[in-house]
């Protein structure tokens, strides 16, 4: 049985703060790897930005390429429209019965889980494994997901404080401004050669 971390994301694109989080989930919680899902159709307004699944796909191969710690997987993206997190880690639990799936999420996520479609099944299907900076906001998240059944299964690990996004990568881009050391350098020439984010953000 192996112990999978699962990051989704846009990763649009992926940079050095995805690769800390999943170096310290993979860590601090004892994981065999943690598997990075893409999502096929972005779940907010950044179709002006979005180069497309297939160009995050490959952003996201060569950020991971050379760790075995990390993999991606296609099953979001080779599934069309929006993708719901109950469905994902369905598909993961039928491919794979044995292994124990660990999702992980930062902690504004972690507090909208009542939200979410089926959360009692997703605790059921995954231990939420929470991002949190040093602790901070451990206990709100731990009362406001208590109500639901499996809140045992949320633990928490620290996350240093990366103050990088994919959406100040793609402002750096679209301005002509150096993204080197923001994300990896396989990243950087990928998004060069192929001249993605060089017109305006929108999102």
């Amino acid at each position: 049985m192996a112990r999978v971390g699962i990051l989704g994301g846009t990763f649009n694109p992926p940079h050095i703060g995805h690769l800390i989080c999943a170096q310290e989930a993979h860590e601090q919680l004892d994981l065999d790897v943690v598997t990075l899902i893409p999502v096929h159709t972005p779940p907010h307004k950044e179709a002006g930005d979005d180069p497309g699944v297939e160009h995050r796909i490959e952003l996201c191969r060569l950020l991971v390429a050379h760790d075995g710690r990390l993999a991606v997987s296609r099953l979001e993206a080779d599934r069309p429209g929006p993708s719901f997190t109950v469905d994902t880690l369905t598909e993961l639990h039928e491919a794979h019965p044995g292994d124990d799936l660990i999702f992980i999420v930062g902690g504004d996520m972690a507090r909208s889980l009542p939200s979410w479609r089926e959360p009692e099944r997703i605790l059921e299907l995954a231990t939420l494994a929470v991002a949190e900076r040093e602790g901070v906001g451990r206990t709100d998240i731990a009362e406001t997901l208590a109500p639901l059944h499996g809140a045992d299964r949320v633990v928490f690990f620290d996350m240093p404080r990366i103050d990088v996004s994919s959406t100040r990568v793609r402002e750096r881009v679209a301005a002509g401004r150096p993204v080197r050391y923001l994300v990896s350098d396989a990243v950087e020439r990928y998004i060069a050669t192929q001249g993605l984010y060089r017109t305006a953000v929108t999102a």
